[in-house]
């Protein structure tokens, strides 16, 4: 079985010095490539590094994380732009609107979030969607700038009923499924239940959201598995299916991801 982690952060520091250990007990359990969103500034240099000593099985996406947007946010979109022009990026990502823990930034998080939509576009690449707390706004954006054009993955999806419902109207999104979906007190295997594998990618977000039984500690990109196998158990198929039809589904959205098709 090949597998595709669509969000994984293996560059930060929270992984170092095992990187090298960590891929290569991926590569070995089966997951065939991991697509790394940007956060800001201070992660591109380290996401860049690693990429380039595997060029094969690492590809980067490039954006501004919501949460990193601050009242001066121009120069450091305008980096993350020119950014572009040098190198191939598999999406815009990670970027959305984030109002968990502070709304002080919202109208700059809106208007960052649209700009980088905007890219999007212009580059025919898909968005990867960091969203808290924010779903009202994040589908505002989306129908103001295209959503007949725009493609991409709501990453780390924990909505509601409703919220899958106004998803599912977007022709050229996906939803991102990780560890969430295997916590003992998580809905998001009963809402799932209103669509199909047709409809989802699997990511990680590591070293965030590890699955049961490892929740609480580091995600690494083998616990992915876990997160195939509960989505069998959803679904009464098997971890294979879940595997070849999530993948499916990654290649054809993230068409530059093109080595390993």
């Amino acid at each position: 079985m090949k597998l595709i982690d669509t969000h994984n952060h293996i560059y930060l520091e929270e992984f170092d010095p095992e990187q090298d250990a960590l891929i290569r007990e991926a590569q070995e359990s089966g997951i065939e490539a991991l697509l790394l969103p940007n956060v800001d500034l201070e992660t591109i240099d380290r996401m860049h590094a690693i990429c380039d000593r595997y060029p094969d099985y690492l590809y980067p996406m490039m954006g501004l994380h919501p949460t990193s947007v601050m009242a001066d946010y121009a120069a450091d979109l305008k980096t993350v732009e020119s950014w572009f022009g040098k190198r191939s990026y598999c999406a815009v990502g990670e970027i959305g609107i984030d109002l968990y823990w502070d709304k002080t930034y919202r109208a700059q998080q809106i208007e960052v979030f649209e700009e980088q939509l905007r890219w999007s576009l212009d580059l025919d690449l898909p968005v990867a969607i960091h969203m808290r707390e924010a779903f009202a706004d994040v589908m505002n954006s989306i129908y103001k700038i295209g959503p007949d054009k725009l493609r991409g993955v709501f990453h780390s999806f924990t909505g509601t009923l409703a919220d899958l419902e106004e998803v599912k109207k977007l022709p050229g999104f996906k939803i991102g499924i990780n560890g969430v979906v295997t916590f003992k007190n998580s809905k998001l295997g009963d809402v799932l239940q209103a669509t199909d594998l047709s409809h989802i990618v699997l990511e990680t977000d590591a070293p965030y959201l590890a699955p049961v039984p490892f929740r609480g500690k580091r995600n690494e990109p083998v616990y992915i598995w876990k997160t195939a196998e509960k989505l069998a158990q959803i679904y009464q198929t098997t971890v294979e299916n879940v595997v070849t039809l999530t993948r499916t589904n990654a290649i054809a959205l993230f068409k530059n991801v093109n080595k390993i098709i």
